[in-house]
């Protein structure tokens, strides 16, 4: 060829490459420079750049040619240079669909689902690069790609720029009018090129490790690692990849770490090119996985996360952890951290001498992570709780002397039990101080006795003597996983029990059961649950909950865990009892969430939550709040009940960034109101929740 058809060569593909692209001509509609992005069109690309702060760029390069890698490039730019991160690289997506069980009375509630078990599908979701769409919301710049398809599944790649940092969130959102699915799924980047030189990864001890990038044909190896974190290094910078840290852990009985993360060549055998991301366990635990939910005709977003840096050595791990902070429960002054129900079954390991270390995995793991408070729900699957004596008094014997010896410094071990009797489905329950006490109780036997060894004992023989009980030693019950597992229709069934309407029934707890990725917040099961309540003209108040077995320090604790901050000034010792513990549930002074945001204060009118407010003529009030966040905030809302319905009013909070505290304040209207509340959530599904201010 000589080099007059050389040129008439190249002028022909850059013609056919105009072409192409002006079929696909970007959608700008929604689109504005005045938050500091900026978009143009070169050959074939859409190149759209965001502010990651005030000295730097991020860059990136749409192609939109059939042809080629959707990601041509991914730059950071700053006053030292340009670094180009990684270049010709495909976002990944790997849905697996499975069936629903929706036979049983919990429907979509189910948690006792084994979708791994029954016949599934796994779909390498396809782009057909038909339109692309990039639009400004607040400081986030959001780019629309169509169409994907993964079986009877279909939908848009949607990337996400946060403005004010280099934090990107790619997802495949998708859905599907078949009833009854059940999905997880894996994700990443991939690419034919060599786009890395270098692996980076935390071990489970925290421990920095990497490998080569080298393609081969040996399969994609999966990792178990902390942090939840892939780290691909080329010759400029770095790239992480993460998941949303909670919302992508759907409910299983045991955190253990299923290695979440991957890398290499072919994964599954389903993937060309090398690749790095998130993956989903399909057996989960092996025992009851019951998937994401899927609806038909919902939304279901497929996402992770992207971080760039131009840094190397996977330092940009710090900045990922950072999001977590560092996978711990952030102090916060005039607040002590709780954790609730936790079935490690220590005490039976002790029982059946069982070669145990003199400081317990689920202890090291907790008090690492800043739980100040850890509550037991021992002798779930283990000892002898229908005993009548002989072996429980025992038992309860070892729990509360084991749990004063592990009661140190900043960390109450309180005991406790899911004892399930008397009332109606699953509950939980917490004395002020050790109690003994026998769940049943035969014709002839007195309700309370003193003994020689254990001091006063109770038999409780039905569900007026167990409130008896709780009402003499000042305990408090709440429903445990309410309307869903064994307390499926609970406490709906005996909302108008004389124990249920009594204040030491203080409400239920709080779990991401079910999971699902259409919407943009988790556990609404039980959030809707408090409004009921709320309405139903009962102060209870809802707490969270982990209900979780076995634990470890090397498990991924973090992201089925939740927490609640509870209003105290100081940790009571464990000899002292812990009589300050119950009155901050009792009242509702405390907060509960997942941990990114923490929220110092909050009031109407100047009363905080659990307190009691005396509505003005005209109905005006106040909402103020201080939030303290990590990822960028996507809403608050102010949620309201007038004994029949309730309210919501949702304030977008898309012009906020990373890492920020600030205080907010609302004007609303309680006329006719009979409580209020307020939940916070951001743009990775973790959020924080108040207890109801009550209106009179």
């Amino acid at each position: 060829m000589n080099s007059s058809d050389k040129i008439f060569l190249s002028f022909l593909l850059l013609l056919s490459s105009h072409i192409t692209f002006s079929q696909t001509k970007v959608n700008l509609k929604d689109f504005s420079s005045e938050n500091g992005a900026s978009v143009t069109e070169q050959y074939g690309n859409v190149i759209i750049s965001w502010p990651t702060d005030l000295e730097e760029k991020g860059t990136l390069q749409i192609d939109m040619r059939k042809e080629n890698p959707l990601i041509s490039s991914i730059e950071l730019e700053n006053a030292k240079g340009v670094y180009p991160i990684a270049q010709n690289v495909d976002p990944l997506f790997l849905l697996t669909v499975g069936q629903r069980d929706l036979s049983k009375e919990s429907g979509w509630n189910i948690f006792f689902d084994r979708t791994a078990y029954n016949p599934y599908e796994a779909f390498k979701v396809n782009l057909e690069k038909e339109t692309i769409t990039v639009k400004s919301q607040g400081k986030r710049t959001i780019i629309q790609i169509n169409s994907l398809k993964a079986g009877n599944f279909e939908g848009a790649l949607e990337i996400t720029l946060y403005h004010g940092s280099s934090l990107m969130n790619m997802a495949a959102v998708m859905s599907t009018d078949e009833d009854a699915k059940a999905i997880i799924y894996d994700a990443g980047l991939v690419s034919d090129s060599n786009v890395w030189d270098e692996i980076f990864w935390s071990d489970t001890d925290g421990y920095l490790q990497s490998s080569m990038a080298t393609q081969t044909d040996s399969p994609a190896e999966n990792l178990a690692v902390k942090y939840r974190t892939i780290i691909g290094e080329g010759k400029a910078g770095s790239l992480a990849i993460f998941p949303p840290p909670h919302q992508y852990f759907y409910p299983l009985d045991n955190a253990y770490n299923l290695k979440y993360v991957w890398h290499g060549e072919a994964n599954r055998e389903m993937v060309d090119g090398y690749g790095i991301g998130i993956r989903q366990d399909l057996m989960g635990d092996n025992r009851h996985v019951p998937w994401f939910n899927a609806p038909p005709n919902t939304l279901q977003r497929l996402n992770f996360f992207v971080l760039l840096s131009d840094s190397k050595d996977g330092q940009i791990l710090q900045d990922v952890k950072a999001y977590t902070h560092d996978d711990q429960y952030k102090p916060l002054s005039g607040y002590r951290t709780m954790a609730s129900h936790f079935h490690t079954e220590h005490m039976d390991d002790i029982l059946t001498n069982k070669p145990l270390p003199d400081v317990p995995g689920h202890v090291k793991a907790l008090r690492s992570m800043g739980v100040n408070i850890m509550h037991l729900g021992e002798y779930h699957l283990a000892g002898n709780p229908g005993d009548t004596g002989p072996r429980r008094l025992p038992e309860l014997d070892l729990m509360f002397k084991e749990s004063a010896r592990l009661s140190k410094g900043d960390f109450l071990m309180i005991p406790g039990e899911e004892p399930n009797v008397h009332f109606g489905g699953h509950w939980m329950n917490m004395f002020p101080k050790p109690v003994y006490w026998i769940m049943s109780r035969k014709e002839g036997q007195p309700f309370v006795e003193e003994t020689e060894k254990y001091g006063k004992v109770y038999r409780v023989g039905n569900k007026e003597e167990m409130l008896q009980l709780l009402e003499a030693e000042k305990g408090l019950a709440w429903i445990a996983h309410a309307r869903t597992k064994g307390s499926t229709g609970f406490p709906d069934k005996y909302k108008e029990e004389a124990f249920f309407k009594s204040d030491r029934f203080n409400g239920a707890a709080w779990k991401v059961i079910p999971a699902d990725l259409s919407i943009p917040n988790m556990g609404r099961r039980v959030l809707g649950l408090m409004d009921d309540m709320a309405n139903w003209g009962e102060r209870k108040y809802v707490i969270a909950e982990a209900d979780l077995f076995k634990l470890e320090p090397d498990y991924e604790i973090y992201g089925p865990m939740n927490i609640n901050y509870l209003q105290m000034d100081k940790l009571p010792k464990f000899e002292d009892g812990w009589q300050s513990v119950l009155d901050a549930m009792q009242t509702g002074k405390f907060f509960s969430g997942t941990g990114e945001i923490l929220l110092p204060s909050f009031s109407v009118n100047g009363k905080g939550s659990g307190e009691t407010l005396k509505m003005e003529s005209g109905g005006k009030a106040e909402v103020k709040v201080t939030v303290d966040w990590t990822f960028p905030l996507n809403y608050i809302e102010i949620i309201s009940g007038d004994g029949e319905s309730v309210s919501r009013e949702k304030i977008d909070l898309s012009n906020t960034e990373s890492f920020k505290t600030q205080n907010f304040q609302f004007p609303i209207n309680i006329k006719g109101k009979k409580w209020v509340r307020l939940e916070v959530w951001d743009v990775a599904a973790n959020g924080a929740f108040t207890q109801p201010v009550w209106i009179e």
